[in-house]
């Protein structure tokens, strides 16, 4: 006789048929013979084994998924890296040395004090470069694989769209959130909106995603990565009014908007000295600089700081350009406004408006600018309005500041567009219907989602 535990179990003959359901299988144990049944059994005994071992294999790899795993450069990429960044030191310390005017005349002291402090900024160029290829190597990136669950549903929904998805996974910030990133590719609709797939993982994963400004905006046949980040809390709009000086064609005011990563909305505002056309091309020319450096990664400070050394290298002394920089926290509803010449800021909210402005004098004067920037938290249905110089002349020599105030205070517009476009004409209309410099009016409006 069979020692299993099944055939040691006393069964009742009166009930022919036993049926047991194991997993999605359902056996039917038959008790006529003991010799079936002992072997129908034992089946369905290591069916139920198996079936716990795959229960406690999926739960460990389910707590793996729960673990943060890192991504790293390989070997080979790091030591050139880091070779790269001792050579920049090495070039940087080569232009070390202290400025020594003995037995020259004034004239040579002037050009070897330049060649000096160009030299200085060669420099500090060459150390900065260095500083980032040494954080670049050294960096690594902590990812958390996505779920087996809701890794099936998203390939399998997105499959059915013909969009293969591979790799996903959660990217962990610094400041608690999380990003989801995916490798896709189309393999029936060409050219698929890379927002509209956004759209879809949203409600597949139940989240609230956005499309990274970095991302590519069309899915193709080559699979690319996207990543995906939380929807902002705040919501911002914009809107710019300008005019350009009597007598004149091309404005020397510019401005531009930034979107960049991890939410952050940047509006810079740029005046060259005077008007005309090289006052443009000036202004153009640090807004184009300031947005390569920001997009690459450079915080505002050290971007303004390296925009200024470029153009105190070059020596001009008629040209001047001023920048009006407010960075925007779009999770955080934090303004940071850094001002080198701009002119004051306004902040609106409800029925009172407070002035900020900083001391700073254009770029290229100095070798290096001291920042004093202002920092603000941001509520609802606040309004900052940003204006160029000709803007606050026209407002009068005495208290133009306070004409001004006055006026953004008497504004009762929801419309960045339509509020510049009024302050505008009453800037016009303050200067008798003359337009005797460059005026730009940018208005940022934010509210919360």
């Amino acid at each position: 006789m069979c020692s299993c535990f099944f055939c040691r179990k006393t069964l009742r003959q009166s009930r022919p048929v036993l049926t047991k359901k194991v997993g999605n299988a359902t056996y039917n144990l038959s008790l006529t013979y003991r010799k079936e049944r002992c072997d129908v059994e034992m089946t369905a005994g290591q069916d139920i084994l198996k079936l716990r071992n795959s229960r406690r294999g999926d739960s460990l790899r389910q707590k793996e998924n729960r673990e943060l795993q890192s991504l790293q450069l390989s070997d080979l990429c790091r030591r050139k890296l880091l070779n790269y960044a001792d050579t920049f030191y090495e070039l940087a310390r080569s232009y070390d040395g202290e400025f020594s005017p003995d037995g020259m005349d004034r004239q040579s002291v002037l050009a070897s004090r330049r060649l000096w402090e160009n030299r200085q900024i060669i420099k500090g160029h060459l150390k900065e470069m260095a500083k980032i290829m040494t954080e670049v190597a050294s960096e690594v990136m902590c990812y958390r694989p996505m779920e087996e669950r809701k890794k099936r549903i998203l390939v399998q929904a997105m499959r059915e769209e013909g969009i293969r998805v591979e790799n996903p996974c959660y990217v962990p910030n610094e400041d608690g959130r999380e990003t989801v990133v995916v490798t896709m590719r189309t393999d029936r609709r060409p050219d698929m909106s890379a927002e509209e797939a956004a759209d879809m993982i949203s409600v597949l994963l139940d989240r609230r995603l956005q499309l990274s400004v970095t991302s590519p905006y069309i899915i193709e046949k080559d699979p690319h990565s996207f990543v995906l980040e939380e929807e902002t809390r705040y919501l911002v709009l914009t809107g710019f009014s300008r005019v350009t000086k009597e007598n004149e064609t091309i404005s020397g005011d510019n401005y531009t908007v930034v979107e960049a990563e991890k939410g952050r909305l940047t509006v810079m505002l740029s005046d060259g000295t005077g008007s005309g056309e090289q006052a443009g091309k000036d202004s153009s020319q640090v807004l184009e600089l300031m947005e390569k450096l920001l997009e690459a990664g450079y915080g505002a400070e050290v971007a303004v700081n390296m925009v200024n050394t470029a153009l105190y290298a070059e020596g001009e002394d008629q040209r001047h350009p001023t920048l009006d920089i407010c960075d925007i926290d779009l999770y955080q509803g934090v303004c940071r406004l850094c001002k080198v010449g701009g002119s004051a800021t306004f902040l609106k909210r409800d029925g009172s408006v407070e002035v900020l402005s900083a001391g700073n004098l254009p770029l290229g004067i100095f070798q290096r600018v001291n920042i004093m920037p202002i920092q603000r938290q941001l509520q609802n249905g606040d309004f900052l309005v940003m204006v160029t110089d000709g803007v606050v002349d026209a407002f009068g020599e005495g208290d133009y500041e306070g004409g001004i105030l006055r006026a953004v205070t008497g504004i009762d517009s929801q419309n960045p567009g339509e509020f510049a476009e009024k302050l505008l004409r009453m800037a016009i209309c303050r200067n008798g219907g003359r337009i005797r410099d460059d005026m730009t009016v940018g208005v940022i409006g934010i509210w919360n989602e």
